[in-house]
């Protein structure tokens, strides 16, 4: 994600830089075509294209934005679930009886967010995950289709056998159940936007009305604007490209892009909360990279 309160140009002028191009070296070639050519084409109303393409680029700008805003809503209900696993499982079970239990369901938690965040990113599952593990638990939930749920079964399993073990009652087990609930409900919110891409008219539409648009505009502008046809035409062009760019980019925001919801560093915020409840020691919390958190 993008922190930086200035946008950077030159970040925004290489995501566009190559249809940028393109769409210069056309606009000087209409120019030229216009003075050298012996006729003249039709003036064209791009006043009435332009106004039904900005409504058709801002119903999907808005509609991509809701999907990395709703993206940023559930992982924000993971870490507030997160934050209540670890405190009911420190204030449930006793000690020192269930001390290693309490620990691990902590740290399988910890454990569970970095997979989800790697399944989410279509990243493989690293040490941050199986070294939170104990070395008989590794090769059983991650070795499911879905590790992240593996591991979430995982823990209800071990709050049902502190239940078992007389460490807890069933008012309490129902309350972290509610939890795990709260939990796999999140993860199944972020799998449908992971999942279920904006619908083809919303990605077709939009691209080919611009690329059409900009494919007029100079032919509309060389009468009005001349010589200055290209400098105009491609500053035109550059803002509907970029609000179309930034629809692409908000689309998936769990794309491991500059652009996506910071995954990292809310796994390591995650993480740091949970350590320090357990009264173990924390990493550091994740910091911008060059204007950017990832």
């Amino acid at each position: 994600m993008i922190v930086d309160a200035v946008p950077s140009m030159r970040r925004i002028a290489s995501e566009i830089w190559k249809p940028l191009t393109v769409l210069f070296i056309w606009d000087c070639a209409v120019t030229i075509a216009y003075y050298v050519l012996p006729f003249k084409a039709p003036s064209l109303p791009l006043t009435i294209f332009g106004s039904a393409l900005a409504l058709f680029l801002g119903f999907r700008s808005n509609s991509s934005y809701q999907r990395w805003w709703e993206g940023r809503i559930l992982w924000g209900a993971m870490i507030n679930a997160s934050r209540s696993l670890s405190r009911a499982t420190r204030n449930f079970l006793p000690d020192p009886e269930a001390k290693d239990l309490k620990r691990e369901i902590v740290k399988r938690q910890i454990a569970y967010v970095n997979a989800l965040r790697c399944q989410l990113r279509r990243q493989p599952i690293g040490e941050d995950v199986t070294g939170l593990l104990r070395e008989e638990d590794k090769g059983k939930a991650l070795a499911r289709a879905n590790p992240a749920n593996g591991l979430l079964d995982s823990t209800g399993r071990r709050i049902d056998m502190a239940r078992r073990e007389g460490w807890i009652d069933t008012i309490q087990q129902s309350q972290m159940e509610a939890v795990l609930v709260d939990i796999a409900n999140a993860q199944g919110g972020m799998e449908r936007l992971k999942n279920t891409p904006l619908p083809y008219q919303y990605r077709f539409i939009p691209t080919a009305f611009t690329h059409l648009f900009c494919i007029l505009l100079p032919i509309g502008l060389v009468e009005s604007l001349g010589f200055a046809t290209p400098l105009g035409s491609t500053v035109a062009g550059f803002m509907f490209m970029s609000v179309l760019r930034i629809g692409d980019d908000l689309t998936d925001p769990f794309a491991d892009s500059v652009h996506d919801v910071p995954l990292t560093a809310m796994c390591r915020t995650i993480e740091i909360d949970l350590l320090q409840s357990i009264g173990d020691p924390a990493p550091d919390p994740i910091t911008p990279v060059r204007g950017i958190l990832w």
